[in-house]
């Protein structure tokens, strides 16, 4: 449980960070984010792989490019949530494609058993490191 408590954490940073970086996207703060990043974790974990599937013909014709439409609609539906707002199809696309690149790098940090974690390199002998 610690686990996913950490990624929604992650997801809500990435949703405030895509948040400030367009003008198109809109959250009036940490919860109405918070909230969001729920909704929007909820939608991909039910709807998005339906609306792969059932959308994996036009996805293989255009190499893939299709899922970003998805993405965008399943950040428009999260924009139902009060206090967080999508304005625009092209706002949705470029504004998931910035969450995940941002939910990427954070989950970076994040271990499979949920913990943030880091690397500790130590010089082992000449040029080699462990």
């Amino acid at each position: 449980m610690n686990g996913l408590m950490i990624r929604w954490l992650v997801l809500t940073c990435a949703i405030l960070v895509t948040s400030y970086l367009f003008d198109g996207i809109h959250a009036d703060g940490f919860f109405p984010a918070f909230f969001a990043a729920a909704m929007l974790g909820i939608l991909n974990a039910v709807l998005r792989p339906l609306l792969f599937i059932i959308t994996l013909p036009i996805n293989i014709l255009s190499l893939g490019f299709f899922t970003f439409v998805i993405n965008a609609l399943m950040l428009k539906m999260a924009g139902l949530i009060e206090g967080f707002a999508v304005d625009g199809f092209w706002t949705a696309v470029f504004g998931s494609i910035t969450i995940s690149i941002v939910s990427f790098f954070l989950n970076a940090f994040v271990s499979d058993k949920g913990k943030v974690d880091y690397i500790d390199l130590r010089k082992t002998g000449r040029n080699r490191w462990e």
